[in-house]
């Protein structure tokens, strides 16, 4: 599904990191200017990052902290698009002492919370998908289970908005029933509006949509092979998805409609086969735009650079905006397959764009 978007958009900064606090930088950013959301939030008190004493996720209590995500969350609201979506990896964490939100040793039930305040906030909470880890880190306990999964959140703020299936698609891994006789009528919920469809595609001898299925809501990919100096570093695999799906690669200059791709399955392999324009602008397109307003290492970037989208980085961090500078540098080298005019890694991000904030790391003060 798609929506048509019309906003400025000459004032987003592009393939660049701000540095300092998300809920100050997020202000600072033209509102409806940001065509998705992909982020990961510090979790409440399993790191100490060497920022702030008010940075999020050194709150005390669980209130406290869903308060301060849920500032950010109302930025992130007014700097989305009408067609924009969020994507919210969050783990829960496990309360160590009396008066944290819960009795000890229980579940604090921190992503819930905030859920039930961005719905109270006018947010669609659209899908809750399991991260299952492959690789997950054992944990010395006796008496519960190993925690062996995170959740990504889908959210939008409104019930239309881009969503490419098409581009996310995995191999059926079923195959085709076999055929009923025509004196043997389908099962058909009361509720239903009848299986034509599947019928058509039995027929044919499909199982599904020629392009693959729906992935659905349980991913399991390995926890990051990223060994830099971050300690929560999610997987490429893992973003690649909310990236292709609701950020558009090409949209019109002029009126910001998204274009429309066509594709097709070989084997494993889901090939984008062209674009076409969905409006008659005949303006020429331009990127879609990736925010993650806590950087970290730079995962965001590098995905959303080699899957042709632009990005945009908050991060408070030095360290950390040092470490995802040289990261997306050294995956621009390896996309290119040869070393770019750069110094620190501080020259990155999409090829042949004049933009005069590209490559350079951005202060507003």
């Amino acid at each position: 599904m798609s929506a048509e978007v019309r906003c400025d958009r000459s004032d987003l900064p592009r393939n660049v990191v701000l540095a300092g606090d998300a809920r100050e930088r997020l202000a600072e950013l033209p509102a409806a200017s940001v065509d998705c959301v992909v982020t990961s939030p510090p979790y409440l008190g399993l790191r100490d990052y060497g920022n702030a004493l008010d940075e999020i996720g050194r709150e005390a209590t669980v209130e406290e902290y869903v308060a301060g995500l849920l500032a950010v969350c109302r930025e992130i609201a007014r700097v989305l698009k009408p067609s924009g979506s969020l994507w919210l990896n969050l783990r829960d964490v496990y309360s160590r002492k009396a008066g944290t939100g819960a009795l000890p040793k229980s579940l604090l039930l921190g992503p819930e919370r905030l859920l039930l305040d961005l719905m109270r906030n006018g947010w669609l909470v659209r899908n809750r998908i399991v991260w299952a880890k492959r690789n997950s880190i054992p944990e010395s306990v006796r008496d519960r289970l190993s925690v062996t999964h995170e959740d990504l959140f889908l959210l939008t703020r409104q019930p239309t908005y881009f969503f490419d299936l098409d581009a996310i698609r995995v191999p059926h891994t079923s195959r085709p029933e076999r055929r009923r006789s025509q004196g043997t009528p389908a099962p058909v919920s009361p509720y239903s509006t009848g299986h034509r469809g599947i019928l058509q595609m039995q027929a044919a001898g499909r199982v599904g949509h020629v392009n693959g299925k729906n992935p659905g809501t349980v991913w399991s990919f390995a926890t990051s092979a990223y060994r830099g100096a971050h300690f929560a570093t999610f997987p490429e695999s893992l973003i690649e998805r909310p990236i292709l799906s609701t950020c558009p690669e090409r949209l019109c200059g002029k009126c910001g409609r998204p274009w429309s791709g066509q594709y097709s399955r070989r084997g494993d392999k889901l090939l984008r086969l062209a674009y076409q324009p969905a409006c008659g602008c005949e303006a020429a397109a331009v990127p879609g735009v990736v925010l993650d307003p806590f950087f970290g290492s730079g995962t965001v970037g590098v995905v959303a650079q080699r899957l042709g989208r632009d990005w945009l980085g908050i991060e408070l961090g030095p360290a950390y905006r040092g470490l995802a500078r040289r990261r997306i540098a050294g995956a621009r080298e390896a996309d290119l397959g040869a070393p770019q005019d750069h110094q620190d890694g501080e020259q990155y991000g999409r090829i042949n764009n004049d933009s005069k904030d590209r490559g350079k790391e951005v202060t507003y003060e």
